[in-house]
């Protein structure tokens, strides 16, 4: 037998061991589960009976999110053609009616569907697949391009820089995820500028995701006096690449020794930020000890105080998989193509953005029960190789409730592994040219009329 063979074959005998445990759907039965069905159950709105009823349109919103044609026009033609197979009665093809059953989905459905199904994967992670016995979450922001509606620019302004007319609604992103599997527990979206949009701002808002025990970690934007104390005060501990301002003045002689350049140090209370009550700033602690130590060409700031708790090596491979956010972010933005939302309106628009995390987070599902049954981690497993996989699984109309068939649909999502590129380094420069046009420097309107009265400018040599 050849050894590609054999392998295989010693794959498939593993799935089959895990198919006969007890535990051996424990993610994907989720989707089926009584807990999961009671809260869907409980957020449903109330409705009468129509063509798009919310369960239906939620689940046609998601293959929207899924699919490289996003049009409402699609999903109406598919939805027509499965009821004419499955010997229903001819529907209209015409979009208004879905269109309308979309407003009417609630946002807060499919925001805390989204959550519950991030923390309920939370809860029955494998404790192989925490750090050092603790779960690690990360966080990160990101930034949305919405339709230029006049809607939209009111809620989520265009940035200072653009000229009126020229850019595009922009909104700010801040999610926390699971470090072990890759799904996002929580997201809060702001506008990109102004009061209340920043990054910090966001995650404050969310920080009743992270529980007692949990590990947060960011990059350096994160590492802010107020941050920590707000963690410690959580029994959240947080690792943090030190920020620029305080790295110019970290001082490895200063404070208790615990190794080379490894100390604890106690940081004393800054003024009173502008978004910070008077009540909260009293509330908080006048000093506060943490921990700094430079490993990786980079300095950590850390409230994990002991050193044979948190070896110095053990911090230096743990902040390696801060780039896993990175990754997960590149997965949501550019492989579920949620760069650029469809939605004109505001409320339509954070609810379509809601639909792109619930469509990440039940593609995470199915990778966490990969990972299980073939023995490895999630983040070894391809999110782009399970959503194709769903994707050609979904249009085969193959049985989804079918062990023998969930066996084989598992094999074939942990064949694809991720190879490892620690510490790489890459140019954030494109190769590939853009097109020879000129870029449009004035409002669309005015470019129209300059058209009918000169003609198309001459493309760029």
């Amino acid at each position: 037998m050849h050894p590609s063979e054999r392998a295989r074959a010693h794959q498939q005998r593993g799935v089959r061991r895990h198919a006969a445990s007890s535990d051996a759907y424990t993610f994907f039965n989720l989707l089926t589960g009584a807990e999961l069905f009671d809260a869907v159950e409980s957020l449903l709105p109330e409705h009468r009976e129509r063509l798009f009823p919310p369960t239906e349109t939620l689940s046609m919103f998601l293959a929207q999110a899924l699919s490289a044609d996003r049009s409402c026009q699609r999903a109406v033609n598919e939805s027509a053609v499965k009821r004419v197979a499955g010997g229903l009665t001819c529907c209209s093809t015409h979009t208004g009616a879905y269109c309308r059953a979309r407003q009417r989905l609630p946002l807060s459905m499919v925001a805390t569907l989204t959550r519950q199904i991030g923390c309920l994967m939370a809860k029955r992670l494998p404790s192989a697949w925490h750090w050092r016995d603790r779960p690690v979450r990360l966080v990160d922001g990101t930034t949305v391009n919405m339709p230029d509606t006049a809607a939209n620019q009111a809620a989520y302004p265009q940035t200072r820089t653009q000229k009126l007319g020229l850019g595009f609604p922009l909104c700010r992103l801040v999610g926390i995820l699971c470090l072990g599997s890759g799904a996002i527990l929580n997201a809060a979206i702001g506008r990109y500028q102004g009061k209340g949009g920043d990054e910090q701002t966001l995650l404050r808002s969310i920080l009743d995701t992270l529980t007692d025990g949990d590990v947060l970690l960011g990059d350096a934007f994160y590492a802010s006096y107020f941050l920590l104390c707000a963690l410690s005060a959580r029994g959240v501990d947080g690792v943090f690449e030190q920020n620029g301002q305080r790295r110019r003045c970290t001082d490895f002689r200063r404070g208790r020794r615990l190794g080379r350049r490894d100390h604890l140090i106690s940081y004393k209370k800054p003024s009173k930020p502008d978004w910070m009550s008077q009540t909260d700033y009293d509330a908080a602690p006048d000093t506060l000890t943490v921990r700094e130590l430079y490993t990786g060409g980079k300095i950590l700031v850390t409230t994990l105080l002991c050193p044979k708790q948190a070896p110095k090596g053990a911090l230096k491979d743990l902040y390696r998989h801060r780039w896993q956010v990175e990754l997960d972010l590149r997965n949501i933005k550019t492989t579920l193509s949620m760069e650029q939302l469809s939605c004109k309106t505001p409320t339509m628009a954070e609810k379509e953005l809601w639909v792109y995390l619930l469509a990440y987070n039940l593609i995470r599902l199915l990778m966490a029960q990969a990972a299980l049954q073939a023995g490895c981690l999630p983040r070894e497993l391809s999110f782009k190789h399970t959503l194709q996989l769903w994707l050609v699984w979904g249009q085969q109309g193959l049985g989804s409730h079918r062990h023998e068939q969930l066996s084989i649909f598992f094999i074939l999502i942990g064949q694809q592994r991720v190879g490892r590129r620690p510490g790489r380094s890459e140019p954030r420069a494109v190769k590939r040219r853009p097109k020879q046009f000129p870029l449009l420097t004035q409002p669309r309107a005015k470019a129209r009329v300059a058209i009918e009265k000169h003609g198309h400018p001459r493309k760029i040599k």
